[in-house]
């Protein structure tokens, strides 16, 4: 295991390779691709090249077409508006997060034109840090750090079971060694040294390397499953030189038995962990592969979609029918919003007809097998019927839990549910979800776990009260029964960091924190923003992430925002709270990234009384009993 012991000295005059590259500025992203918001189009990171922004009215276009030798405007008017001081000033205010002034009419409510500010001033940072050659990641942030400084506790990767390593994490904790590249030496070859696990954090670890005891001084995050980290005797068999850092290398003169006596008994990676985790990563979906996708412009019916590309999983779809292939959506592979071809038509779900007569070249149907399986449920008996009542997760403002109705009866356990109050006239706004589905819920699941329930928009017999409701509506509720109890041990905990989608944006995976758990419905808050864009989701969706996944997989993760803009909007926060009400708040358009800009101006049922915000798993009494 020792073979790989090297106890050559080091020329300490000479500076260390890892010195060198901490004074190096990592670029800043230079494309970004177009975003519309509302016919206002926005940028944003890892576009296409070619394209210039304006910096008044952030509209997108080719540089060539832009105005004056710099290409810093769309036109003359921009040009001249933006040399006004006090347009300088609200822009300035707007990207530190300010409210606007009068002249500067800024939509702030949308998520959106917030994150994307909160981005511009992001990279205004990185531009200060790179003149005074201060060291920044890509990224502009740093998991490592973040927890660090706030004593965070992340979730553990076997929390999730659909991303890389979560079934066959294995007993991987602190104490635990492993082979790491040697930092803190100024030898022109890359060498190594065995290194601990202080802290887990998702698939963070921080670690610390043998023979620094209780000194913190060099303790560094890395990923975990990074290609260079290795099981303790991966040199020896490598033929790589295991050579202590130079900070200790003076403390002692036989470092091989300084290591045979600190690693007796120790535990280590397994020896195929690696093999493992690239297994883990291989993904059966595979670009040109044709689905059926919910149509993210109306929910109620399907689409065919193409996967354009596969990221840790991930996929971005681009509807059959986008001759320039850029409407687009995301979603993981075990989503339940995409099927294979031909399952709309086998449970009668509605279904977008493609102008595409035939298949493209290279287009072929997904095997049904790779999609994710639904609970079997047997409909023969008592089973959910149309204009029964139940509460749902609203999948256009995922932050909220809504009176809601049974509108159709599907094959397979599908149905068809629409909001009340909300619906349109021909029914395009409703959604499908199954009746094992954990978003849908019987009546009284909100007032018995104490969560706030949306009530009809319009109804103003308020506090609204289901018995009631149902008595003026001539309807019934949803046998308790048939709704989904299991509660798996999922292992999440209140205040537990990890990375999530933005449902409502679903391109974008932020910094996250598990907020409130009801069972295994879990609040999810994005670090920096105000609890309206809070969303409720499944403690098994796919749209969550062990800490680490975007940089495992290569995808962009989004930072918190920044504390002042966590400042400023405190203040509207709370009187928001303070007026908030049981009135319907409005669609939020989770569906789309083309986003609008709409500011929306007969029996007793005895509760039982359930726990909320548990922090331990398993069921309990959180649904109603029906008292005849």
């Amino acid at each position: 295991m020792f073979d790989g012991y090297d106890s050559c000295s080091e020329d300490t005059s000479s500076s260390s390779s890892s010195e060198e590259s901490e004074e190096e500025v990592a670029p800043l992203p230079s494309n970004l691709p177009i975003i519309k918001n509302n016919g206002q189009v926005y940028t944003y990171p890892d576009g296409k090249s070619g394209m210039a922004t304006c910096e008044m009215c952030g509209m997108v276009g080719v540089r060539d077409a832009f105005y004056s030798k710099t290409k810093r405007f769309c036109s003359v008017s921009c040009s001249r508006s933006y040399s006004s001081n006090s347009k300088k000033a609200s822009i300035l205010a707007r990207l530190q997060g300010k409210p606007p002034t009068k002249k500067a009419k800024v939509l702030q409510k949308q998520p959106l034109v917030a994150k994307l500010a909160a981005y511009a001033q992001y990279q205004a940072t990185l531009q200060n840090q790179a003149k005074t050659k201060a060291a920044v990641s890509m990224e502009g942030f740093s998991w490592g750090n973040y927890i660090n400084s706030n004593s965070f506790i992340a979730a553990p990767v076997t929390c999730f079971k659909h991303a890389p390593m979560g079934t066959c994490w294995g007993d991987i904790s602190e104490n635990v060694r492993v082979e790491v590249p040697n930092t803190d030496c100024s030898l022109p070859t890359k060498v190594f040294w065995i290194a601990g696990i202080v802290k887990l954090a998702g698939y963070n670890a921080l670690l610390r390397y043998e023979g620094f005891e209780n000194d913190s001084g060099l303790d560094f995050w890395c990923n975990i499953c990074g290609s260079d980290i290795h099981p303790v005797g991966w040199c020896a068999a490598s033929g790589k030189p295991l050579v202590p850092p130079r900070t200790i290398q003076h403390k002692y003169t036989n470092w091989k038995a300084f290591l045979v006596k600190r690693l007796t008994g120790a535990k280590t990676l397994p020896p195929d962990f690696s093999q493992k985790v690239s297994e883990s990563m291989q993904y059966p979906f595979k670009p040109c592969m044709r689905v059926e996708v919910v149509d993210k412009r109306h929910l109620c019916r399907t689409r065919v979609a193409v996967v354009e590309s596969v990221i840790g999983g991930r996929l971005r779809l681009v509807y059959e029918e986008s001759e320039d292939r850029t409407d687009d959506f995301w979603c993981h592979m075990h989503s339940p919003l995409i099927h294979h071809i031909g399952w709309s038509r086998s449970i009668g779900h509605r279904f977008k007809r493609s102008d595409i007569t035939k298949k493209q070249d290279g287009h072929f149907d997904t095997p049904p097998h790779l999609f994710a399986k639904v609970k079997e449920v047997d409909q023969s008996g008592e089973w959910f019927k149309e204009g029964m009542k139940l509460e749902a997760i609203d999948p256009l403002n995922l932050s909220t839990i809504c009176v809601a109705t049974i509108r159709k009866v599907l094959a397979d356990g599908f149905l068809m549910i629409g909001i009340d109050g909300s619906e349109a006239a021909d029914g395009s706004d409703w959604f499908c979800y199954h009746a094992a589905s954990p978003s849908i819920f019987p009546v009284g699941f909100c007032e018995i776990n104490m969560i706030e329930l949306t009530p009809p928009r319009g109804y103003t017999k308020l506090p609204f009260k289901w018995f009631d409701y149902l008595r003026e509506t001539g309807s019934i509720a949803a046998p308790v029964k048939l709704f989904n109890k299991d509660v798996p041990n999922h292992g999440f905990r209140v205040g537990m960091k990890l990375e999530a989608v933005d449902l409502m944006e679903p391109r974008l995976i932020c910094v996250a924190t598990v907020t409130r758990i009801i069972h295994r419905l879990l609040r999810i808050h994005f670090d920096g923003w105000e609890e309206e864009y809070d969303q409720w989701v499944d403690c098994e969706s796919p749209d969550l992430y062990p800490v680490g996944w975007c940089q495992l997989t290569g995808y962009q993760l989004q930072p918190p925002a920044s504390q002042s803009s966590r400042e400023n909007q405190s203040g509207s926060s709370k009187q928001k709270k303070k007026a908030k009400s049981q009135q319907y708040k409005g669609h939020k358009k989770m569906t789309t990234l083309q986003l609008k800009e709409e500011l929306l101006d007969g029996e007793d049922y005895n509760f039982l009384q359930g726990a909320s915000d548990q922090e331990s798993n398993g069921s309990a009494n959180f649904y109603i009993k029906q008292e005849p």
